[in-house]
């Protein structure tokens, strides 16, 4: 997922009224737009349409493309148009940090699993957060030999990236954002499977052994705890 700060400075830039009346004017239009289209549309004068439309290019909430309006190609035709496009980019900011978009995927890809395959849908859930959470840990994974801390910070950085926001207290790592809260409430079994399988993916992604995540429900804190195995905290 996009960087948090990036997707508030983005969105940021919405808040200058004139901004948002280009951005809305552009997004609105079934083909790309000039700036001379953009400034008459909202009534600006074209220096300040330009400083606002290039100002939403750079945030990445437009595009640009160019492209002679006129059809004439050739010596004379003239210079192409630079032309304004809303951009593909998806923003969603929540906070705390919510990612439906996650929770969606996993539960799509484990309903297209169940149909294929047969699996109850349960599992399915549990398998496809599962490997889920491995492929997140991705480049996190710790060189060999690394020591305790070394790892439960690779645990931790992949955990914040998806919106846990976990918490260091003595040897356990704590996750005080569940990031599928609303699922969690209307549907507390099977996201909190879900939750669990996800977040053991990371541990085993990551090669960390000395760790486990467990259902440990609280107030103020998602479903998921991870600690140390006690066996580990045993040799101490």
């Amino acid at each position: 997922m996009e960087d948090l700060q990036a997707q508030v400075a983005s969105i940021g830039a919405l808040a200058e009224p004139h901004r948002l009346a280009l951005y809305r004017y552009v997004a609105g239009a079934t083909a790309p737009v000039s700036r001379e289209q953009a400034a008459a549309a909202v009534d600006l004068p074209l220096h300040s349409a330009k400083f606002h439309l290039d100002r939403l290019v750079a945030e990445g909430l437009l595009e640009v493309e160019y492209r002679r309006l006129t059809g004439r190609t050739g010596p004379g035709a003239g210079r192409p148009a630079k032309l304004y496009r809303r951009t593909s980019r998806h923003l969603s900011v929540s906070l705390p940090e919510r990612r439906y978009d996650l929770a969606g995927q996993v539960l799509a890809s484990a309903v297209d699993q169940s149909a294929r395959e047969g699996t109850p849908i349960g599992e399915a859930v549990q398998q496809v957060a599962h490997a889920t959470g491995s492929r997140l840990a991705g480049e996190k994974v710790p060189p060999r030999r690394a020591g305790q801390a070394t790892m439960t910070a690779g645990l931790v950085d992949v955990l914040a990236d998806q919106g846990y926001e976990p918490r260091l207290v003595d040897d356990d790592v704590c996750l005080t954002n569940c990031p599928f809260d609303r699922l969690a409430a209307e549907h507390t079994d099977l996201v909190c499977g879900m939750n669990l399988a996800l977040v053991d993916g990371v541990i085993e992604g990551l090669h960390i052994e000395t760790m486990s995540a467990r259902l440990d429900p609280q107030a103020g804190f998602c479903c998921v705890k991870v600690a140390t195995k006690p066996d580990r905290l045993e040799r101490r």
